[in-house]
Formats: C-alpha cells, sequence, structure tokens
C-alpha cells in the first residue's frame, strides 16, 4: 500500500461537483464514512465542506494508520 497524499485527496473530494461525494474517504481507507457521504451527498454538503479543512489531517491519519498496521500494533 502505498502513501496516500493530499493532493489526490483533494482532487477526489472535487468529485462532489459531479455528486460522487465521499470518494476521497474511500481513497483514504475510511470505507464506512465515505458510504454515508456518497449515500447522503456528503451529509448535505456540511460534511464535504467539513472535510475540505480536514483533508491534511485525515490524509495524515490514514497514513499513521497503515503505518501501524505495518509493524502490527
Amino acid at each position: 500500500m502505498r502513501v496516500k497524499t493530499t493532493g489526490t485527496s483533494f482532487w477526489l473530494w472535487l468529485l462532489c461537483i459531479f455528486g460522487f461525494c465521499g470518494v476521497h474517504r474511500f481513497y483514504l481507507g475510511f470505507i464506512w464514512t465515505g458510504l454515508l457521504w456518497l449515500f447522503t451527498f456528503g451529509l448535505l454538503g456540511i460534511g464535504q465542506l467539513i472535510d475540505l479543512f480536514r483533508l491534511r489531517s485525515l490524509t495524515a491519519m490514514s497514513n499513521m494508520e497503515h503505518q501501524l498496521d505495518q509493524r502490527g500494533f
């Protein structure tokens, strides 16, 4: 598994313009919230907007979880 980047997360976040909300969460490994965002149009846009400001921290959290999984913690 490769390291996730904030740039890719942002471009996937932009897919909400076309109605595909939550794709960035699938990329980062947050499957359940990705499904929630997808079926509720990003919590009616509010969650999607909040995620715009949280993309860096979400990406960092995903990368840290991946590193911990690799080390067996």
